[in-house]
């Protein structure tokens, strides 16, 4: 289970942060929790942030936050939202995109 999953495309200014709770991640699980982000308008959407964990995660530490980041753009990737499995497991992992800042 390789497949990365495109979650949400924001094409509004703002500042925004990626939430994951990885509380159904076993042993052999790994995510990789992927922000893409593009520069200049009519531009390509790159790598910006990637977040990756392996295994269960400690009780206290289930919930995975992005650091914020800022987007001016309103083209229809400008920032784009994924996470993908590398191994393990398939599981179903609950994930928002907040808008914290305009």
């Amino acid at each position: 289970m390789t497949t990365e999953h495109q979650l949400a495309d924001t094409a509004a200014s703002g500042v925004y942060v990626f939430e994951c709770d990885l509380n159904a991640a076993a042993a052999g699980d790994v995510f990789e929790l992927r922000i893409y982000k593009m520069i200049l308008t009519t531009g390509a959407s790159r790598v910006l942030h990637i977040m990756t964990f392996y295994g269960p995660q400690l009780a206290d530490d289930l919930i995975k936050s992005s650091v914020p980041v800022a987007n001016e753009l309103t083209d229809a990737t400008a920032l784009r939202f994924s996470i993908k499995q590398a191994f393990g497991t398939g599981r179903s992992i609950p994930w928002k995109v907040l808008k914290v800042a305009s």
